[in-house]
């Protein structure tokens, strides 16, 4: 069963939320690229438009957007995403994972680019009190 947690960028509000996404939703994200929108019904987000930003893999590594596939290589970087130099002209070879989404990616980026009718705040907050409770509930 693919399990990811899922990152949205709120940046009207300047907030970011995890959401965690499992069961069908979370194979309906399977094979989707860097850079393509989603529907938000996938991340409990209904009337939402998503962009897939990046992510990371179990290991720790990030997607690049520029890497096509879903390996995972070692490139020369001079800059961009998983490598920034702290002086100029400096190159370096580092593990990254390609733009697509496979059942090795944990985290995974998005931005939201389309708002629905509820705030994201009213969506979320009540499964996390919820959360709360069952927790001091077995206390």
């Amino acid at each position: 069963m693919v399990e990811f947690k899922v990152v949205v960028n709120d940046s009207k509000q300047g907030k970011s939320y995890t959401i965690p996404v499992t069961g069908h939703h979370a194979n309906s994200l399977v094979g989707k690229k860097i850079g393509e929108e989603v529907d938000g019904i996938f991340v409990s987000l209904p009337g939402y438009k998503l962009q897939i930003t990046g992510g990371t893999d179990k290991s720790g590594f990030p997607m690049r957007p520029d890497l096509p596939g879903s390996v995972k290589r070692r490139l020369l970087l001079s800059g961009g995403v998983g490598f920034r130099p702290d002086e100029k002209g400096k190159r370096k070879k580092k593990s990254v994972r390609g733009n697509t989404i496979n059942q090795d990616i944990v985290q995974i980026n998005m931005r939201i680019t389309k708002y629905g009718a509820k705030p994201v705040s009213e969506l979320i907050k009540p499964e996390e009190k919820n959360e709360e409770k069952k927790e001091e509930s077995e206390k």
